[in-house]
């Protein structure tokens, strides 16, 4: 049975508090044999413990079907890309390498590459993924566009990236602040030398007047109160 239409798969990284819930229940999916299939990375671990997760977004398009020489990986009619078939799969690890999210994971003792198939066991029935039923601050959504609105109403859902010169649709949205324009087309390798706007906050110590700013150049800082 196809994933019903109606049923979206939306992801909120700002969302994230990082508490692994998700991975867990990812693992406890019989065909992944214990092994999630969803990643927990840091956004930049040198400077923010803020974590994002990463599931597979099931391009229109699939570079990693489209580089598979073994012809393992099928995309589905409702827009599911689902892992690698055993059969077929010779463990060469072209889509590894040719995923622009970093999705696909190759298992050498089982020569297998495996990634997030959507709980498709799951989801062709109408039911949640498993990591979307467990997330505790909704970071993972699964319903229908009405209802994300309704919960979200400051965030629009968009499904397409820029990766220098190639543009990707996929099926699973990511949300982004909701502004005038059409949804937003994401540049996700420009994006990776933004920087986060320096804020300050002023403490007012009980009888004294206000601490003083730490300087513009270096947020970290130490200040005396």
């Amino acid at each position: 049975m196809p994933v019903p239409a109606q049923l979206q798969f939306f992801v909120d990284p700002s969302r994230c508090i990082g508490c692994q819930s998700c991975v867990q229940a990812c693992s406890e999916c019989d065909t992944h044999k214990g092994e999630s299939m969803i990643h927990l990375e840091y956004v930049d671990r040198g400077a923010s413990v803020q974590t994002v997760p990463v599931v597979c977004m099931h391009c229109e398009q699939p570079t990693c079907a489209e580089v598979c020489p073994a012809d393992a990986i099928k995309r589905t009619g409702d827009g599911v890309v689902q892992s690698a078939r055993k059969p077929r799969c010779i463990a060469c690890g072209n889509c590894v390498v040719a995923c622009p999210f970093g999705v696909p994971e190759l298992y050498a003792d089982r020569q297998l590459m495996m990634k997030c198939d959507m709980c498709y066991d799951r989801t062709s029935i109408g039911k949640k993924p498993m990591c979307a039923t467990v997330c505790p601050s909704q970071a993972l959504f699964f319903g229908t566009r009405e209802e994300l609105e309704e919960l979200r109403p400051q965030s629009t859902p968009t499904n397409r990236f820029r990766f220098g010169e190639q543009i990707i649709t996929t099926r699973v949205k990511v949300l982004a602040p909701k502004t005038k324009a059409p949804p937003p087309l994401l540049d996700v390798t420009a994006a990776m030398d933004d920087r986060p706007e320096v804020r300050h906050a002023r403490l007012r110590v009980l009888g004294g007047a206000p601490a003083a700013l730490p300087p513009a150049d270096d947020p970290f800082a130490e200040v005396e109160v």
